[in-house]
C-alpha cells in the first residue's frame, strides 16, 4: 500500500481515538488500529486509490484527480482571457490616446469692444490653455474636425458697459462649415452687462470646421477678465 495511505490511515485512526476521549497514552488502541489499517485487504470506499492527498478525507482524495483537471483547465481558460483582455486593452489605446481632442480659448482681455463690423466676423479666440491635437487654430480662431465623431462645444458670450449710459448690443453665434447652430444674442438698455452660454453637440466628419462668429454691427465690450471663452472636445469617435 502506498506510504500515502498509510499516512492517511495514520491520521485518520488517531482522529477516532480524539474523537472518543482517549489521552495520548492510550496508544495501543490506536496501534492497533493503524496495523489493521495497513494490513487491509478489502477494496477501498471509493472504488481505486490513485492520488496523493493523504492528509484529506477519502472523498476528496477518489475526487482529486478530478480536481486538479478541472483547476488546470480553469487556469489554462483564465490566462487565455487575460491575454485577451490584454490585447483589446492595447486595441483600444491604439483607437483611442490618438484620439484625444480637445481645446479651450478665451478672447483677448481688453476695456474696449470687439466690433462692431460691417460684415460678420470670426471671434479670434487667441489665448488658449489647452489643445490636444492641435485641431485648434487661436489665429484663425477656428477647430478642424481631425477624426469623425461626436463633438461637445460651449462658449460663453460677456458684455460689460463703462458707460451707463451705453447699449448692450451683441449677438455671436456658433458655425459649422459656414451655418447656424447656436446663437446668443442682447439688445438692450436695461443694464450695462450681460452674459449667455450655450453647450452644443455636433456630429462632425474629418475636416469639418467650427467657429465662433460677431453679427455686422454687433460688439463685445468690457472683456477684462477673458470671460469670454470658446472650447470643445472629442466625446466619442467614429470608427473608420
Amino acid at each position: 500500500m502506498p506510504s500515502a495511505v498509510v499516512l492517511l490511515l495514520a491520521g485518520l485512526c488517531a482522529w477516532l481515538g480524539v474523537c472518543r476521549g482517549q489521552s495520548a497514552s492510550s496508544g495501543s488502541g490506536i496501534n492497533d488500529m493503524l496495523l489493521h489499517a495497513i494490513h487491509f485487504q478489502g477494496e477501498l470506499p471509493c472504488g481505486t486509490w490513485d492520488c496523493s492527498c493523504a492528509t484529506r478525507q477519502t472523498d476528496c482524495c477518489c475526487a482529486a484527480n478530478q480536481l486538479a483537471a478541472l483547476e488546470d483547465s480553469t487556469f489554462s481558460w483564465m490566462v487565455d482571457l487575460w491575454e485577451k483582455v490584454e490585447h483589446l486593452e492595447t486595441e483600444r489605446k491604439a483607437l483611442t490616446e490618438s484620439r484625444q481632442v480637445a481645446f479651450s480659448a478665451a478672447m483677448t482681455a481688453q476695456s474696449g469692444c470687439f466690433g462692431p463690423f460691417t460684415t460678420n466676423v470670426p471671434i479670434p479666440y487667441t489665448l488658449f490653455t489647452l489643445n490636444d491635437g492641435e485641431g485648434y487654430n487661436p489665429a484663425l480662431g477656428v477647430f478642424t474636425a481631425l477624426w469623425p465623431g461626436v463633438y461637445s462645444f460651449s462658449y460663453t458670450a460677456h458684455s460689460h458697459l463703462q458707460n451707463p449710459e451705453g447699449r448692450l448690443y451683441h449677438k455671436i453665434q456658433l458655425m459649422k462649415n459656414g451655418l447656424v447652430v447656436a446663437s446668443t444674442w442682447e439688445d438692450n438698455r436695461e443694464d450695462t452687462w450681460d452674459s449667455g452660454s450655450q453647450v452644443v453637440l455636433l456630429h462632425l466628419r474629418r475636416g469639418c470646421q467650427v467657429y465662433m462668429q460677431m453679427l455686422s454691427g454687433r460688439s463685445i465690450c468690457g472683456n477684462t477678465l477673458e470671460n469670454n471663452r470658446f472650447s470643445g472636445y472629442l466625446l466619442y469617435p467614429d470608427y473608420e
